[in-house]
């Protein structure tokens, strides 16, 4: 009898386990290992994760690693980390590659900290880390409290030989860049074997990182092959270090470029508030093959909301849907923050509507969208809801909400809100809360409250703040605080014009004129002209 008919009845037999038949429920235990393995990975290929895991625990003894191993990477895939760690514990057996999916989950999960208790543990069990075990530690770790550990995990590598490794390499280098260690991640580089496109990147990203801009250009110049990761690389460099027009430049040159590469150079005219540039790319790049993203429609919807075009926002929204690019937050929040800036209320809070899963971002573009425009009631009202949701506020929400109150005159709830922000939330007033409760105590005429905050203030008083005190004693002719004001910002800025130009206001409603004819004079040495209007704290 040939091996084939023996095949289909094996086939045939397996089907009816998978499908749950009594039989299968009897004999659950003649499923070999490839068998189970491939009803695992099959099941998860149709995101049927559950009844893999259930099958995984019908069929004890058919498991081996791969079938555990599978199933957390899925979890963790799907953001169901909690799953994945259970998992992870009823392991009878470990090896290096189900430590990397539980250190890959943590990292996931932004939890730097377990991640490392993780490794720790890894290292008891007796489990040797190789390659991904290092990238991802180091990658973790940069920019938390536990990037001190670099130094450690880099001679762990160095015990191991995978210091040698591109990749291990590599996001050495990087760590060191988050340091700012220039002299460590150059032998980093140095020390890696078989260099390839990927660690040359790593090196000219981190000089554009610290600023090291020549030697970054060196670099590139020096690479004997790059890739179109490697001109993007040089690109966002640039726009980094605020040199828009190099990175422009380097844009031009590119014999290729994809939509991460367009999209870097639109979200750097954006960076640096060239927001015409943006859009005049952002054409240039319909007349190409290649096909925005939501990132790129992100960038295009700030430089609509930056130069305040609703005509061409409201071209982008439908060119947005019509590219089939699904719902997804960010593009929907700067879609809202473009209309918000734009001036059309209505619109902003229909789009804000239709984001199932707002975030904080989006909370912030409506609330300050409706304190930027006066409708200060609108705005409480959608903090109001943004708690009951469950969202937490930040420090951005709290500008926005003590602005509306400026605007409303609110001062018992602004004071609510100012106090809310320590003893509730344990946040740390910034300097631009302090300058919107200033703003809000001086246009109300209560100078005393305002003096008493600023005395109290833990830092220094920026222009901003003076500046809002001086505007509330233009409003309120109060002539003694306002030459005070004056003072403190020309020692700050010696010639900012609207110092000049309030204070004269206020000396001319008092009819000092001798004092107002002196300040003019002065005003024309220095070469300063009046300036028609300005908002301080917006």
């Amino acid at each position: 009898m040939s091996m084939f008919p023996i095949f289909i009845l094996r086939m045939h037999f397996v089907k009816r386990l998978w499908y749950q038949t009594p039989l299968s429920r009897n004999m659950c235990t003649i499923i070999t290992t490839p068998q189970l393995n491939y009803m695992i990975n099959t099941y998860i290929d149709n995101n049927n994760v559950k009844q893999a895991h259930k099958l995984l625990e019908e069929n004890p003894l058919s498991c081996n690693i791969v079938s555990w191993n599978m199933i957390m990477t899925t979890y963790v895939q799907h953001n169901q980390f909690g799953l994945a760690r259970d998992l992870f514990d009823k392991m009878p057996h470990k090896d290096a590659v189900s430590w990397n999916i539980m250190l890959s989950g943590f990292h996931k999960a932004r939890n730097s900290e377990g991640l490392y208790h993780c490794f720790l543990q890894m290292g008891r069990a007796g489990v040797v880390p190789n390659d991904y075990t290092i990238s991802t530690l180091l990658r973790a770790i940069i920019s938390t409290e536990l990037d001190v550990l670099v130094c450690q995990i880099h001679a762990t590598a160095f015990h191991l030989a995978l210091n040698l490794n591109v990749f291990v390499g590599s996001s050495l280098i990087r760590a060191y860049a988050g340091l700012r260690e220039e002299e460590a991640l150059s032998r980093a580089f140095d020390d890696i074997s078989m260099k390839d496109v990927t660690s040359w990147n790593a090196l000219v990203s981190s000089y554009m990182e610290l600023g090291r801009v020549v030697d970054a250009q060196t670099t590139f110049d020096q690479m004997p092959q790059r890739n179109i990761i490697s001109w993007t690389t040089l690109v966002n460099g640039y726009v980094k270090n605020k040199q828009v027009n190099k990175a422009r430049s380097v844009f031009d040159k590119m014999s290729e470029r994809n939509v991460v590469s367009w999209t870097a150079m639109i979200s750097g005219y954006v960076q640096n508030k060239r927001f015409i540039d943006a859009l005049k790319l952002f054409l240039l790049m319909f007349k190409t093959e290649t096909r925005p993203n939501h990132f790129t429609f992100s960038s295009v919807l700030d430089a609509c909301a930056g130069c305040s075009s609703l005509i061409m926002g409201m071209q982008v929204h439908p060119c947005i849907i019509k590219s089939g690019i699904p719902n997804d937050v960010i593009w929907l929040t700067s879609l809202v923050d473009m209309y918000a800036k734009c001036g059309d209320m209505d619109a902003a809070f229909c789009v804000f509507e239709s984001i199932r899963n707002k975030n904080l971002v989006s909370w912030n573009a409506i609330i300050g969208g409706y304190a930027s425009h006066g409708l200060a009631a609108r705005a409480l009202e959608e903090f109001d809801r943004m708690k009951i949701v469950g969202a937490t506020p930040d420090e951005v929400t709290f500008v926005n909400v003590l602005s509306a109150c400026v605007h409303a005159g609110l001062v018992d709830e602004g004071e609510k809100h100012f106090a809310a922000m320590l003893t509730k939330y344990g946040m740390q007033a910034e300097m631009e809360h302090y300058s919107c409760m200033v703003d809000l105590y001086g246009r109300a005429g209560r100078f005393d409250e305002a003096e008493k905050l600023i005395t109290n203030m833990p830092f220094e008083p920026d222009v901003v703040l003076w500046g809002a005190l001086l505007a509330a004693c233009g409003l309120h002719s109060n002539l003694e605080l306002g030459e005070y004001a004056a003072e403190r910002i020309r020692k700050l800025e010696s010639n900012h014009p609207v110092c000049y130009s309030m204070l004269s206001k206020i000396q001319g409603e008092k009819g000092i004129w001798s004092s107002v004819n002196e300040l003019r004079d002065n005003m024309n040495e220095r070469g300063i002209k009046k300036q028609k209007a300005i908002s301080w704290v917006e």
